[in-house]
Order: C-alpha cells, then structure tokens, then sequence
C-alpha cells in the first residue's frame, strides 16, 4: 500500500468575498474624506487666474478717476522735458492722498518723507525707488529714458491700484 493513499482529499479554497475588506481598507475609507476636504481648502485658497484675485479690492470711483487721469497725462518719451509730468504725477498723487487721508497731512510732506509715506500706503509699488519722482520737477532739462517712464508709470498705477 502507498502511503500516499492514506492522505485526505484536498480541501478547495473558499472563494475569498469583496466584504469585510481587510482593516487597511477601514483606515483609507476613514482618511479619503479628509484628504478631500483638504483639497478642497486648499484650492479654495489659491488665486484664480481669471478676473480679479480674491485679495485685490474693488476699484472705487476715485481709484478709476485717478487711473483715468494717469493714463491721459502726456509721457515725455524721445528724451522730452520730463519735470512737467513728474509734477502732474505728485500732483496726482497728492490729491488722492489728500481725499483719501485728509488727518494724515501728507500733502506737506516732501522728498524722501513723502516717497516713504507713498511706500507705507503701498510696498507693492516700490516707489522709494523713484527719487526722479520728487527731485526731477526742480532739475532743468531734466529727461527720461522710456523704460523709465513706463516703469515709473506702471509702480504709480500699482500704487492707486493698491493703497490702503
């Protein structure tokens, strides 16, 4: 006799269910909402591309007034006499600061005073960078290169854009 005989039969695997799942499962079932409203959070955060970002602030009339204003001032490019539109940019400047802030005085601020106000209202904007600004009315035959000019009319826009 073969000892082989003497061997139960094989017993066939029990067919494995889709339920319980394994205790892993229960864990990521637990997790996945909470990674989701993560997510969630997170793209709810992040700045739109399209429009205007959440954190910028609507323009108000007197914003849209000034930036309609900058946009009509006539640019010294081809190396033109620029004192004149450094003054109607201060010029500019002042009055909204004056409508906006009427108890902060800054009309009677000058040089770097003045350009160091502009900069608490608006880091963004760098205009302590523009010394031309205050000092260019009082030079003569005082000009521009355009890139200058651009620069320096593209940081005062930002400036109305953006002061507090």
């Amino acid at each position: 006799m073969n000892p082989l005989d003497r061997l139960e039969p094989l017993i066939a695997p029990a067919p494995i269910g889709w339920w319980p799942p394994a205790p892993g499962w229960w864990l990521l079932a637990l997790l996945l909402p909470l990674l989701l409203w993560g997510l969630a959070r997170l793209l709810r955060r992040l700045p739109r591309k399209a429009g205007r970002r959440a954190s910028e602030p609507a323009l108000d009339p007197l914003r849209l007034a000034a930036l309609a204003e900058l946009e009509q001032l006539g640019k010294p490019y081809y190396g033109a006499e620029a004192g004149p539109w450094l003054q109607q940019l201060n010029g500019l400047l002042k009055r909204l600061c004056r409508q906006r802030y009427p108890e902060s005085h800054s009309h009677t601020l000058s040089s770097r005073a003045w350009l160091a106000y502009l900069d608490n209202r608006c880091p963004a904007a760098g205009l302590t960078r523009w010394m031309i600004l205050v000092e260019g009315a009082y030079r003569p035959h005082c000009t521009l290169d355009d890139k200058a000019i651009d620069g320096l009319n593209q940081a005062v826009a930002i400036w109305i854009r953006k002061h507090v």
